[in-house]
């Protein structure tokens, strides 16, 4: 017998852009069946009338508060009404802090934003992501040479997605369609810079993801090959045996998260470059 589902307000408050906050607090969340957050989210709090507004907002709906502020009259402002409201918060980076400062024996420099500095880091994401939304779906291929991973497979296995995931982490992806009577263009084939990965699902999700697909388009342009499972499994077995041809490795996706697919990626990804910098060297 399933219990009901238990609803709580969940406060996260950032004087930057509050994407620290939402990832542990639903890292954490997600640990507790039949629990469900309300969030409330309150990015760029860096003056005391920002934190006047928020402050009212936890008045109407108290609950658990997450923040990350590193002006501390703000954030000891903010500590003090969760006392009087006897509310629990936690800044989430002091034991971090802590930590570092401890094992550095440096002061922090209390910089609001600093991971956000449109330094060459934050330059070098944003070439990452025009190269991949440029190279989505295999529209331009006269430059895949210098990609970092070209990823490969057909319909519905989460190559655009996961392409954009690896640009955000100033990764070059780009991705190439494999479609059913038409061959993998030689090209790709002899790319040396990039890895090429290819990407699969069950049968059983790719039909699922393609049915909803057509019904979304009100089935517009499409046939019943796209949905027919023994056409799905042939498909799959394409990649199979193209990747294994060529010796790329193959991920299955079907049980991943895009997040976990870019990791596995990433692994991949940093060993194929050790290899590289080794054959090179020699």
């Amino acid at each position: 017998m399933n219990k009901s589902r238990h609803y709580f307000h969940l406060h996260l408050v950032s004087d930057s852009t509050g994407e620290t906050l939402m990832t542990v607090a639903r890292a954490a969340t997600v640990q507790y069946e039949n629990v469900q957050e309300i969030e409330h989210v309150y990015p760029l709090v860096r003056s005391s009338k920002q934190l006047d507004r928020v402050i009212s907002e936890i008045e109407n709906a108290p609950g658990i508060v997450l923040y990350t502020l590193v002006d501390d009259e703000i954030a000891k402002r903010l500590e003090q009404k969760c006392r009087d409201l006897g509310l629990p918060f936690v800044n989430i980076l002091d034991p971090v802090f802590a930590v570092f400062q401890s094992y550095l024996n440096v002061t922090q420099t209390h910089r609001v934003g600093g991971q956000h500095e449109l330094d060459a880091e934050y330059f070098r994401r944003m070439e990452a992501l025009n190269y991949t939304m440029m190279h989505d779906d295999g529209q331009v291929w006269d430059d895949l040479e210098s990609a970092d991973i070209v990823l490969i497979g057909i319909s519905r296995t989460s190559k655009t997605p996961t392409c954009i995931y690896l640009a955000n982490r100033g990764i070059k992806a780009a991705n190439v369609p494999l479609v059913p009577g038409i061959p993998l263009p030689d090209h790709v084939k002899s790319l040396k810079g990039p890895m090429i990965v290819g990407l699969i699902a069950s049968v059983e999700r790719i039909q699922q993801i393609r049915r909803n697909r057509v019904l979304s388009l009100n089935s517009d342009g499409y046939n019943d090959t796209y949905v027919d499972r023994k056409e799905i499994s042939q498909e799959i077995n394409m990649t199979r045996r193209l990747c294994s041809e060529n010796a790329w490795p193959l991920i299955d996706v079907t049980r991943r998260s895009v997040e976990e697919t870019a990791a596995e990626i990433m692994t991949l990804f940093k060993n194929f470059k050790s290899e590289t910098d080794h054959t090179s060297s020699i």
